[in-house]
């Protein structure tokens, strides 16, 4: 292999690594811009390009990362909002930091709102209600309340 060919591979691998460390399972590993999003209740696989020893999240009540394999993250959206994931090798260096965004997930939910309450529900082919954070107290009671009377009569 010529010295050009050498400061060539090297340049390119360079620049891969400076693209970042984090992708998503579903892209290429140098395509991490903007914030990492996942949807609530829901979870994600992360591909990382350096194995990881130790993931930081900064608010764990948004979104909670756990490492499968040394090269592979899985991210679970908690609550709604934003934090940071930082991501340390085994001697301690940053390999990755990044902000984390956890949505709501907009397919088929109506959300009502009456005198100040909200409920929302999932309507697919028939609308049913269900509890997403942000619902007036008592519906989300209401709607406990029946799944706890449906599992109680399949006992």
């Amino acid at each position: 292999m010529s010295l050009r060919q050498s400061i060539c591979i090297a340049v390119a691998a360079l620049l891969l690594a400076s693209q970042g460390a984090l992708a998503d399972a579903n892209t290429s590993p140098t395509a991490s811009t903007g914030p990492i999003s996942v949807k609530v209740n829901m979870a994600r696989v992360l591909r990382i390009n350096s194995p990881a020893a130790t993931v930081i999240v900064g608010n764990p009540g948004v979104a909670d990362v756990t490492i499968q394999d040394p090269l592979t993250l899985v991210l679970t959206g908690k609550s709604y909002g934003q934090t940071n994931l930082i991501v340390l090798n085994a001697s301690g260096t940053p390999i990755a930091d990044t902000v984390l965004e956890v949505v709501q997930n907009q397919a088929d939910l109506v959300t009502v709102f009456n005198a100040g309450q909200r409920a929302t529900y999932a309507c697919a082919s028939r609308c049913a209600p269900t509890v997403m954070l942000g619902d007036a107290p008592a519906f989300t009671q209401e709607q406990t309340q029946s799944l706890d009377l449906v599992r109680n009569s399949q006992n």
